[in-house]
């Protein structure tokens, strides 16, 4: 099957129905690698796929021409999902022309050795097919330090790899095949769980993008953007100025079921003060999952059982996780019962700030909340909401 972006610029990836785990962010609807070809007077493959799946993109390319007649391969970043086929493809075809960005030149002698032949492009450089042209625009950590993006002037055709990018395999390869509905929480799971912490690099990344027309984004995951573009556009601006809505979020764990009960009573004092709330026990939740909401949402309320001095683990987990992301300008609290010994929730509000939060309060139960107890917690949930709505 041939899938076509614009005359003669075609997708040549590979789908991969059965991944849950990418590094550590689940993927329940799986993903695609997807790899492209651009057909001037000379041929141009632009990144290529996960090493296992090297036959079947070889496949889609024999759909099209003969693999041998490539002459350049780009390489718009360095991750294994993306370059991992490189040594592949230089069995295959040995005198392509491969092409990376400076800071990936290092980084692929790194996985691949140093034997392995690079020509360096820089920000505005250019590789003259015949016909088209590649323009080549840098975009360090969006998401790694390495990442470029490809553009082909004449088609008005971007190439960004990671960016835009959304995992999900199907049989349908553009956006308005499967509607923005569908797509939207899985791009959105994507931004949060990869790209959330380069926020100011992304800006600066559309930034550099707008002078450019385009008509068409090929992402190295997920659907091929054609209809969608000025949403996407608009909601990754959104998303890197960590724009959120005036809801909250209640993540937590418990032991003999004390932190629950407190994270209800806190639910109560949110949503009677009329803010939308949603709760989490990590025991049995998927956290990437729970990280999407933390997206668009301004209130995190964190909560954990005091164990052995420290943090219960699941909840150890997530903030470690969570502190990584940097979900910054976010309005926080802490909260947990302890036993014989305090010590999780200083630990909470040293993670919650150092990922850019402000923790407005940190509220302790010895042991079994009382009603009195409860109903300090319910006046937690409407002080975050007031400082929600205020901010």
């Amino acid at each position: 099957m041939k899938v076509e972006l614009k005359s003669g610029i075609y997708w040549v990836g590979a789908i991969d129905w059965n991944i849950r785990n990418f590094h550590g962010y689940t993927t329940h609807k799986g993903t695609t690698y997807n790899a492209y070809l651009v057909i001037g007077e000379k041929i141009a493959l632009v990144d290529t796929v996960k090493a296992p799946f090297f036959g079947e993109m070889l496949e889609g390319i024999n759909h099209i021409i003969a693999p041998e007649e490539i002459d350049y391969l780009v390489v718009n970043h360095v991750e294994m999902d993306h370059s991992g086929s490189l040594p592949l493809i230089r069995e295959t075809l040995p005198n392509v022309e491969i092409f990376c960005s400076p800071r990936a030149e290092g980084e692929l002698k790194e996985h691949y050795g140093d034997e392995i032949p690079l020509k360096v492009v820089k920000t505005g450089d250019v590789l003259e097919l015949g016909g088209r042209t590649l323009t080549f625009v840098e975009v360090p950590m969006v998401h790694w330090p390495d990442s470029m993006v490809t553009y082909v002037k004449e088609d008005k055709v971007l190439l960004p790899n990671d960016a835009f990018g959304q995992h999900i395999a199907s049989s349908e390869r553009f956006d308005d095949e499967l509607g923005w509905e569908t797509i939207y929480p899985e791009l959105a799971k994507y931004y949060a769980n990869i790209v959330m912490p380069y926020g100011a690099q992304v800006l600066k990344a559309l930034e550099a993008l707008k002078g450019l027309e385009i008509e068409v984004i090929g992402p190295s995951h997920g659907l091929i953007w054609r209809k969608y573009i000025p949403q996407l556009l608009a909601t990754y601006e959104r998303w890197a100025k960590g724009e959120t809505e005036e809801r909250a979020l209640i993540v937590y764990d418990t032991m003999w079921g004390s932190t629950e009960k407190m994270a209800r009573a806190i639910y109560r004092g949110l949503t009677e003060e009329g803010i939308p709330t949603k709760m989490y026990r990590l025991t049995g939740s998927d956290m990437s999952d729970i990280v999407k909401e933390v997206l668009e949402t301004r209130g995190l309320l964190l909560g954990s059982p005091t164990l052995n001095n420290g943090v219960f683990p699941t909840v150890a987990e997530f903030s470690t996780y969570i502190k990584g992301l940097r979900p910054k300008g976010r309005i926080a609290a802490v909260f947990g019962s302890y036993g014989w010994g305090k010590g999780a929730t200083k630990t909470l509000t040293a993670d919650l700030q150092a990922a850019g939060m402000e923790v407005l309060e940190e509220l302790q139960v010895n042991f079994v909340p009382s009603e009195e107890k409860l109903d300090r917690c319910e006046g937690l949930g409407r002080r975050v909401a007031q400082r929600i709505k205020a901010s």
